[in-house]
Order: structure tokens, then sequence, then C-alpha cells
């Protein structure tokens, strides 16, 4: 599990992050980030009742996630808060690789931006 102080703790920095951030969109997963004042990198990851119904999914892929992520914080020492959001149910039965060479490129694209 990704550390705490890596892990949004209110809803203010969500809702800022949605307002002032840019979106990168892949067919399955989106990241919305922007640049954060604090000394490291903040995440989330948002899985909507719509797309996966049972609890259990939701949390699974939110744990898949948060594990691609914090395997990718070394290579990642920018200052932003991006949060992950799922709108598609087939990366339920994504692999762990493409997983994480998905969320590899998105963190990357957001370093160009």
């Amino acid at each position: 599990m990704l550390q705490k102080k890596y892990r949004f703790h209110s809803r203010g920095g969500i809702r800022y992050t949605y307002q002032k951030g840019k979106t990168l969109r892949t067919p399955s997963l989106s990241l919305v980030f922007a640049p954060n004042t604090h000394r490291h990198q903040r995440f989330a990851v948002v899985v909507s009742k719509k797309v996966l119904k049972l609890a259990v999914d939701r949390n699974r892929v939110r744990r898949r996630i948060f594990e691609a992520i914090r395997l990718e914080l070394p290579n990642f020492k920018n200052h932003q808060d991006s949060i992950f959001v799922v709108f598609h149910p087939d990366i339920k039965d994504m692999p762990f690789t493409e997983l994480q060479r998905l969320i590899h490129q998105l963190l990357l694209d957001s370093l160009k931006k």
C-alpha cells in the first residue's frame, strides 16, 4: 500500500486538482494532475459505482493501481497532485504488468505537460 503521506487527506485537495488540473486520457484510465506546494506527490484513485458495481471489485482495482504507483514512485520526484480515474470495467481483468506500463506512461506524459 502507498504510504499515507503520498495520499490525499481531504476533499479540498481533490477538488482543487479537478478544478485547476490538466487531464490525460487513455481508453480505460485518465489522469488529472496539478502542481502542489507540498514536498511530495499525492495520489488518489477514483473508481465509480457506474464502472464496477461491487465494492470488492472497486477496492481491488484501487489496490492494484496504488501498488503500481508505489512501484513507480522512485522514478518520479516532481511535486504534483495526481488523480487516476477509472472509467472502463476492463481494467479489473487487465494484467498487472500492462496496468503498470499504462500508469508509467501516464506519469511520464504528465511530466511533459
